[in-house]
């Protein structure tokens, strides 16, 4: 059976999207995609894509970063 799922575009804390959307936009600027409010159909998909993907790469690194900040704090 098909899983077809259309709450893919579900925040999972639906109050963090203005903060997410205001970090794609931080992204995007910085590494020089003309990401635009609204319609963006003009990107390529490699644009797209890099954007999603440097906003996981940050979000991981913060992530790690804390992480260690954390493990340092209790020892």
């Amino acid at each position: 059976m098909a899983n077809n799922n259309t709450n893919t575009r579900r925040k999972a804390v639906p109050e963090a999207r203005a903060a997410l959307d205001k970090f794609k936009f931080e992204v995007a600027n910085e590494i020089g995609v003309p990401l635009k409010q609204g319609y963006n159909g003009d990107l390529t998909s490699a644009q797209a894509g890099y954007v999603g993907g440097y906003m996981v790469k940050k979000m991981i690194e913060k992530q790690e970063q804390q992480m260690a900040g954390n493990t340092n704090n209790l020892q």
